[in-house]
């Protein structure tokens, strides 16, 4: 089974679409990577829904990659002995350390670390923005603060801190007994939350140990203060939306996702943009036509991937959404203005080393001929990756003999990753990639492609043969 797009379809999993029936039919509508979201559910669920997407792969007969996406930190505020209360505009209201249960006077905020960045000044920000406080006075453990209009405040709201970078890790101990969890039951990605510098992608890297491919959620405006630093520890990244706009102004966040788009394709690392994409079908069968347009915009800018979360974790609609999602990315594509876009929103592509010139010179042979293919061997992926990252208009076919390989590339743009063995002569290698190629359905009998490999066969990084071959009649 094959796409017959590029851009790819990350769909979250949850009590809508746990089932092994529903998570196959997702698949076959045209979800490439499955979100386990560690925010919610126990491991039971996660492990199960794991297995049942391995099933499903095992239908398909194509790889399909999971994604472990980790809850980070959770700045809340504690208990009120009514549940709730409201400011009124200029009221003072102290937050402290106190475990008391809080009244309209004040409540207890069980974070030190918050009061440690804070200064007088900033603002506060409680349910995702819908109350704001400004800080009139702070210390170690307490802030005097005032209400920026009507605040309403109840139990266990979360805080946000608009560009302050606080002390504490990205990685909870929750985070840590998940993220060894996910690597037992054998996830492909890990996303990690809360990334607000180049430290905390370190640490997830060092915890992984390579046992999966790593990517950074950029959701806090003070990770774009170091964002070089952090894309050079990352395998991909995450667009999050609904979270930087609750810390961002609303009309600089399309600009940072043209911003992150460009960046990690720049860098040749997956992008995925998330966040309320398709929001509305989470009760309706079909979109608005804004979500619509945000979707379709995405795939102008040549996102690898766009993600579905309580849309399908959650909805109504799960199944809907996701042939919705596969229908406006193929009409997109479809677009001959499309290919001259997705270009000019990269910029220009660079040609670091040897293997980058090797993979320059099958795009430009392909443009050249009337090649129908590209297949890659790649056995760390990195070829299929440098591959992807020029935007082949041709079917690209990346062939590896790891598994795991295979289902890391599943997030990659235009990427049909297939398991095969290392060939052991050109021979070999011409045969087996024009033999899966026609197998699959990416060349047809009489057609040209072209083959990209490295000698030693199956040598990291060593790209440096590229072999023009037609499907047998």
């Amino acid at each position: 089974m094959i796409r017959q797009r590029r851009a790819r379809i990350v769909a979250t999993l949850g009590p809508a679409s746990r089932s092994a029936e529903t998570i196959l039919a997702l698949a076959t509508a045209g979800a490439d990577v499955f979100r386990l979201n560690f925010s919610h559910g126990s491991h039971d669920d996660h492990a199960e829904a794991l297995g049942f997407v391995r099933a499903a792969e095992a239908a398909l007969e194509r790889p399909l990659g999971v994604l472990a996406d980790l809850q980070g930190p959770k700045l809340r505020l504690g208990d009120f002995e009514q549940g709730e209360v409201t400011l009124h505009n200029g009221q003072k209201f102290r937050l402290d350390l106190d475990t008391k249960d809080g009244d309209h006077q004040r409540v207890g905020m069980p974070h030190p670390e918050i009061f440690a960045a804070l200064k007088p000044d900033e603002i506060i920000l409680i349910d995702d923005g819908r109350a704001r406080l400004r800080v009139l006075e702070c210390g170690k453990d307490f802030a005097e603060t005032e209400a920026v209009g009507e605040a309403h405040l109840s139990n266990h709201k979360g805080v946000n801190l608009p560009g302050l970078s606080l002390p504490l890790s990205a990685l909870t101990d929750k985070d840590r007994a998940d993220l060894a969890f996910a690597l037992r039951i054998g996830v492909d990605w890990v996303a990690l939350s809360f990334v607000q510098r180049a430290d905390d992608m370190a640490e997830l890297r060092r915890l992984v140990q390579g046992r999966a491919a790593v990517l950074a959620k950029i959701e806090k405006p003070t990770a774009l203060k170091r964002l070089e630093e952090i894309l050079d520890l990352c395998d991909g990244v995450m667009v999050a939306r609904g979270d930087l706009g609750v810390e961002m102004d609303p009309w600089e966040v399309p600009v940072v996702q043209k911003g992150l788009v460009r960046a990690a394709r720049a860098r040749g690392i997956p992008v995925i943009v998330a966040t309320q994409m398709l929001e509305s079908m989470r009760d309706a069968p079909t979109p608005t036509r804004a979500e619509a347009s945000d979707v379709a915009n995405a795939v102008y800018e040549g996102a690898d991937a766009v993600m579905l979360s309580a849309e399908t974790a959650a909805g109504s609609f799960p199944l809907q959404a996701v042939t919705m999602m596969d229908r406006i990315i193929e009409r997109v594509e479809h677009d001959p203005q499309w290919p001259h876009i997705m270009d000019a929103e990269h910029g220009g592509d660079i040609e670091d080393d040897a293997t980058d010139s090797m993979v320059g010179a099958a795009r430009r042979a392909a443009d050249a001929g009337s090649t129908v293919c590209i297949a890659a061997y790649t056995a760390t992926g990195k070829t299929a990756l440098r591959l992807a990252r020029r935007r082949p208009l041709q079917a690209m076919l990346a062939l590896t003999p790891e598994i795991r390989i295979a289902r890391r590339l599943a997030l990659l743009w235009g990427c049909e990753p297939r398991v095969t063995a290392h060939p052991d002569s050109v021979e070999n290698m011409t045969e087996l990639a024009v033999n899966i190629a026609a197998k699959i359905g990416l060349a047809e009998p009489g057609e040209r492609m072209l083959i990209l490999a490295g000698m030693p066969f199956g040598s990291p990084g060593s790209a440096n043969i590229l072999r023009l071959a037609h499907v047998p009649r």
